[in-house]
């Protein structure tokens, strides 16, 4: 069992919680014990794609935390939390509400590199503790600003403050709210869906757009969309995990360990290559792209390398054929 499972992680449950639904299948399913590891944290408050990486796909898991990722959220706006969530005590309100047009000249402002402040309830390092545990304890968390990327925000669905309704068939209803919004009303809520590098905190950029915008606000739903190449599409329930690990068939979930590499070329390398590989030795002589490749012997993946005047391992993959 050497690949990914990807899970649409229910509310309510931490990564290191899904991590170990994924062992306990394992176990389930008579498949023995292997290293196992998540690809991006994902709150407990947050839903949505979580890769889980298993045996020498664990190797992997560190490129896929710096891996760009896709968020649905929405933005309720009058009331601040101390959480900028839904979780948190209010700790700011205000009666203002953005107009579309507003909000639209704002999102222009929040796309391309930025500067963010990480919100206090985080799991950023303190003098060696954690932010949220400081928070928790009353104490003042003071982070300091980081420079990140949005590559995307787009508007998905407007709230209007008066709740108006419409008769409209439910694929219309977005349209027909959004062509509301820009005539005359006020947006009570609105859900976006953002496209991001390593390093962006939505909640905090949840707080940042609401304050371009003379409001406050704060998250209510949060879902991960996509992270590196995994989308929701193959993301599966706990519910499903469950069942196939009784029936002993998880491998019919699992996806391969160069799923988590469809981005980088392949190098196709000799048996007598590979076994260089294997050892950490350099190879010569051998045209390939520059940069990172992926060294395949047949349908094998050998090893990550770093081609330049030689080929270098970064990464070797302990996987032998049957």
């Amino acid at each position: 069992m050497h690949g990914w499972i990807i899970l649409d992680k229910p509310l309510g449950l931490g990564s290191t919680q899904a991590v170990s639904a994924v062992k306990r299948a394992l176990r389930v399913g008579g498949y023995g014990k292997a290293k196992v590891g998540h690809g991006g944290t994902l709150d407990p408050l947050a839903s949505g794609v979580l890769p889980v990486a298993i045996g020498e796909a664990t190797k992997l898991s560190g490129r896929m935390l710096d891996a760009d990722k896709a968020y649905d959220f929405t933005i309720a706006f009058g009331t601040e939390t101390d959480t900028l969530d839904s979780e948190g005590a209010v700790v700011a309100e205000s009666k203002t509400r953005p107009t579309m047009a507003a909000l639209n000249a704002a999102l222009a402002r929040f796309t391309g590199p930025i500067a963010q402040v990480p919100p206090a309830y985080s799991a950023l390092k303190v003098d060696g503790k954690r932010a949220y545990d400081l928070a928790r304890a009353g104490e003042e968390v003071v982070l300091a600003s980081r420079d990140v990327v949005i590559h995307a925000l787009d508007i998905r669905h407007p709230k209007l403050v008066s709740g108006s309704t419409s008769r409209h068939a439910p694929a219309q209803e977005a349209q027909w709210m959004l062509k509301q919004v820009q005539h005359d009303g006020l947006l009570e809520e609105i859900t976006l869906s953002a496209r991001v590098s390593k390093g962006p905190y939505i909640r905090s950029l949840a707080r940042d757009i609401a304050y371009a915008l003379d409001t406050v606000g704060h998250v209510t739903v949060l879902r991960r969309t996509k992270a590196g190449p995994f989308a929701l599409e193959s993301a599966i329930s706990l519910d499903i995990l469950d069942e196939a690990a009784k029936d002993a068939r998880l491998q019919e979930l699992l996806l391969p360990l160069t799923a988590g590499l469809d981005d980088i070329p392949v190098l196709a390398v000799s048996p007598d290559q590979a076994h260089a590989l294997r050892q950490g030795r350099r190879l010569i002589g051998i045209a390939a792209p520059p940069g990172l490749n992926l060294a395949m012997l047949g349908e094998l993946p050998v090893a990550l390398v770093e081609v330049g005047d030689d080929i270098s391992v970064v990464r070797g993959f302990n996987l032998m054929s049957e």
